[in-house]
């Protein structure tokens, strides 16, 4: 018996694949024709969710990108936990996982992906940037940290973020760490913390 999907569900589906075949031969090698084959689904479903391989990367772009925010958003409300604990499970949270997040990442950072980049780091901040406000408030109340401006600091965090750590891939490992370790300094100074207080808890992402 064929197989009734909502347009929910065959939209995951055809995102799900698309995905697996990235990784696997790349987002150049990959077809459109390549995931309707392995679906096995008539071309004009495909292209009634999608109008090209570009617009899958798109949606795929924006799922990652949504799932990263929700999952940091469950970290930062989960209060069984430490705040710098979730301050790091948020960062980490944002983080790349596996050969398809890898591919995806290297597709972003073409030229003519550049507005796609783009869309991803401004969804990002706009995301993010009020959870990590709200632990840096939480910080102030316990005494961790002690700034007058949490919800500029999260940003001023995000942004630099973003900007020093998007594409490190051609820095030695003693520039990752100098600029790892320039990234604490400073988030300590701008957060009013403890010197070296946020360096064990920070440092495992560079």
């Amino acid at each position: 018996m064929r197989t009734v999907k909502t347009a929910e569900e065959r939209k995951n589906e055809i995102l799900d694949v698309a995905e697996e075949l990235f990784a696997e031969k790349g987002y150049d090698n990959a077809s459109t024709n390549d995931i309707i084959a392995r679906i096995g689904i008539a071309r004009g479903t495909l292209y009634h969710h999608f109008g090209s391989k570009e617009e899958i990367l798109d949606a795929i772009v924006d799922r990652m990108t949504r799932e990263g925010i929700s999952q940091a958003r469950s970290i930062v409300n989960d209060k069984s936990l430490p705040i710098l604990k979730r301050l790091t499970g948020v960062l980490g949270s944002l983080q790349v996982k596996g050969s398809a997040g890898n591919e995806v990442m290297e597709q972003m950072h073409k030229p003519q992906n550049a507005l796609l980049h783009q869309k991803m780091q401004e969804r990002l901040i706009n995301g993010v940037v009020p959870l990590i406000a709200q632990l840096i408030k939480e910080g102030n109340e316990s005494g961790i940290f002690d700034t007058k401006y949490p919800n500029e600091a999260a940003e001023m965090i995000m942004l630099y973020g973003n900007i020093a750590f998007d594409d490190n891939e051609n820095l030695t490992p003693r520039q990752k760490k100098r600029k790892g370790n320039a990234f604490i300094y400073n988030t300590e100074k701008m957060l009013g913390a403890k010197a070296g207080s946020l360096e064990k808890a920070l440092m495992r992402f560079f």
